[in-house]
């Protein structure tokens, strides 16, 4: 686990950032010619919408998500993909009292922290228009205390069917700091365990939070390990059977299914790699 000796102020979020992120004015709109092998995904009122129905002057971004955006991001998007950035880790450090915690008893969710060796996984949205950051900066921001910075995006996958084709991309990313208010900072990842197993706000148990982001990184991109994530699935989940407090109880309801990676839905041409693993068999020949 990397250690905290201080967190530096965010860098300037770059002038196209700012623009989207206030009035959704972006210099250039991204092209969206590969979105319509995405329609038949459609749905009304889905979260994983994948709809090609943007107009050419519509501004488009990517955004990152490293927490409950992973698999509750709330928003309609035109794409999701699987990733990483580089120089951060994930920690739960950051306090809330609006989502999954109350003024009482602050919930604990994830934000980031400087890490030169660091890497943490996720997932970036591609986002158009206005309405998806306003509703960011209402979540993140004005209730969440986080603050927005630009960083680059390393695809898991790369391909011709997506605009990264194994380059890095600039995605926008919400990360709290000690200087807002809900700051918890570090603690015996023990009694951060114990917090988290406790309480609870109006979007639900904070153990929620917790063991859903825990399942996206165990489904999506298995073989990654998160210590500090991992550690806390275990010790919240020890702690919720000490207390006799059911599973089904802290979970909520099921998300709507995201799809993420839809470039990787290609067909494979006909191959004959494994007709060696057919084991030999005798034929008997029948006069009929």
């Amino acid at each position: 686990m990397a250690h905290f000796s201080g967190h530096r102020q965010p860098a300037e979020v770059p002038a196209h950032f700012k623009n989207l992120f206030t009035n959704g004015q972006l210099g250039a709109a991204e092209e969206n010619n590969n979105d319509d092998q995405n329609e038949q995904e459609n749905r009304p009122n889905n979260n994983n919408n994948n709809n090609n129905n943007e107009g050419p002057s519509d501004p488009a971004c990517w955004v990152f998500g490293y927490g409950s955006l992973c698999w509750h991001p709330g928003f309609t998007y035109t794409k999701c993909i699987t990733g990483y950035i580089r120089g951060y880790v994930r920690r739960f450090w950051q306090g809330n009292v609006t989502h999954r915690g109350c003024e009482e008893k602050p919930g604990r969710v994830a934000t980031l922290v400087e890490d030169k060796e660091g890497i943490t996984w996720g997932c970036a949205y591609r986002i158009t228009g206005c309405t998806a950051l306003d509703y960011l900066k209402q979540r993140e921001c004005t209730l969440g205390g986080y603050a927005t910075i630009d960083t680059k995006f390393f695809p898991r996958v790369a391909s011709q069917d997506t605009p990264f084709s194994g380059e890095a991309v600039e995605v926008l990313v919400y990360v709290a700091t000690p200087e807002n208010i809900h700051w918890l900072g570090d603690d015996p990842v023990e009694e951060i365990a114990q917090q988290i197993a406790t309480c609870s706000g109006p979007s639900g148990h904070n153990a929620e939070y917790l063991l859903r982001l825990a399942l996206f990184m165990h489904e999506e991109i298995p073989g990654v390990r998160d210590d500090h994530l991992f550690e806390l699935e275990r010790l919240v989940l020890e702690e919720l059977y000490r207390r006799q407090i059911p599973l089904s109880s802290v979970m909520g309801r099921n998300p709507d299914r995201i799809r993420r990676d839809s470039h990787e839905d290609i067909r494979r041409p006909p191959s004959f790699e494994f007709t060696s693993r057919v084991p030999d068999t005798k034929l008997r020949c029948l006069n009929i």
